[in-house]
């Protein structure tokens, strides 16, 4: 039986890298800032967020399987203006997931910090010099991995995270149960009129909703070898990876709001974080939960220090050479700027939070890309776009300029 799991979950395709881009830190710290301070009444743009993802991650792999090239290529090449747009795209999803780094960075390596404390408090009084070292380990860890791996073993990788990362928050619902009755309410469109509300909204749909997922998906199922027989497979593979994002990342809030929202607490640092299990399992919940959250913020390392190699390789040629001299300059370049906020001492949260915002500016170009895209018959062979896709995709393309705008006023007023 174990045996069949394991074979199933090393089975899963691309969607292992969306669910890698798409449950870092940065979702994991919005999701249980957004539960202990909002309760469950976010969980409407959870849902759209996700159920958008999906049919993005199908768009851009069907384009992909059809007509054998990758979006930014297929951008640059069949939309006027597309060189222009490319670029914009590359340089906004690149700035968004390095900031995303940045973030991920410190507060995975606060969270090694704050375990080892658990059990060694005596390093509490270096804890400067304590997480700037986990920091420096981890990445070089990371860059060392990106240099000798290739697709397969990159997969591999992230399953390990994804998998203990989404058994580790799951088990920790058992110590709280949030009301069925709550969550329901939950799907229900309110905004918070409170400070920091458009700016969460806006942060939760850049961690779901991420440009980035899409756009590297086609790269992706490349590496996989996927062809146009793998239509259906592609297909389940996207709503399999959103489910999943939706079912973790629901169940990280609903967590949240049971153990502190209704407690009156709020999340300010990444130790705040972990009283999300502390008051009923005590450290072994802190352990638990902190062991979750790294395996979440190590499953999106990975992706973010691909992301703009892959993104230029998609630009130049629609081929991922991860053995290349750019492809290891520009990782190089991404692992020193992932140190920044150990190195500066700021609070990793309130950069994590932030850099979730900046990832929603390029959202609606990467959307109506696709769009233009798929409804060009002599580019899609014969695999016409449905009326029900179409509709959907026009849904996805509203509902991220909306976000923007109000992203754009969270970050003015807020």
């Amino acid at each position: 039986m174990i045996k069949k799991i394991l074979l199933a979950i090393m089975a899963f395709g691309p969607g292992i890298f969306a669910i890698g881009y798409t449950i870092g830190t940065g979702s994991v710290t919005s999701m249980i800032v957004a539960g202990s301070t909002y309760g469950m009444q976010l969980l409407w743009v959870l849902f759209l967020s996700c159920l958008f993802s999906g049919l993005l991650m199908h768009a851009y792999g069907k384009y992909s399987l059809v007509t054998g090239e990758t979006g930014l290529f297929a951008i640059k090449n069949h939309i006027k203006g597309g060189k222009l747009i490319a670029i914009c795209i590359i340089v906004g999803v690149s700035f968004g997931q390095w900031n995303s780094l940045i973030g991920i960075t410190g507060i995975s390596s606060n969270i090694i910090f704050e375990i080892l404390s658990i059990y060694f408090p005596s390093i509490s009084h270096s804890k400067y010099q304590v997480v700037l070292t986990i920091a420096i380990v981890v990445i070089a860890f990371m860059y060392g991995f990106l240099l000798i791996g290739k697709y397969s073993f990159f997969e591999k990788v992230l399953v390990i995270f994804v998998t203990l990362m989404g058994a580790s928050f799951l088990f920790s619902l058992f110590f709280v149960h949030p009301l069925p009755l709550d969550v329901l309410k939950g799907l229900i469109p309110t905004i918070p009129q409170v400070a920091g509300g458009k700016m969460m909204i806006a942060a939760f749909v850049g961690t779901t909703m991420a440009a980035a997922t899409f756009l590297s998906r086609p790269l992706f199922i490349k590496g996989k070898g996927w062809k146009i027989d793998d239509l259906a497979i592609q297909k389940r593979d996207a709503i399999v990876a959103a489910v999943l994002v939706f079912l973790i990342s629901a169940t990280i809030m609903a967590v949240a709001k049971a153990a502190l929202f209704d407690q009156g607490k709020i999340v300010h640092t990444v130790l705040d974080m972990a009283g999300t299990l502390e008051p009923v399992a005590g450290k072994l919940a802190v352990t638990l939960f902190f062991f979750g959250t790294l395996s979440a913020g190590l499953s999106s390392v990975f992706p973010c220090m691909m992301i703009a190699p892959l993104l230029l390789a998609d630009y130049q040629s629609g081929t991922l050479d991860s053995s290349s001299k750019q492809f290891r300059v520009i990782t190089g370049l991404a692992s020193l700027v992932a140190l920044t906020v150990p190195i500066v001492g700021a609070n990793p949260i309130q950069v994590q939070i932030l850099s979730q915002v900046f990832n929603v500016f390029v959202l609606p170009l990467v959307i109506l890309s696709i769009i233009l895209l798929l409804n060009r018959r002599e580019l899609m062979k014969g695999y016409s776009t449905s009326i029900w896709t179409n509709l959907g995709l026009l849904m996805a393309f509203l509902f991220s300029c909306a976000i923007s705008y109000n992203g754009i006023v969270a970050l003015l007023t807020e």
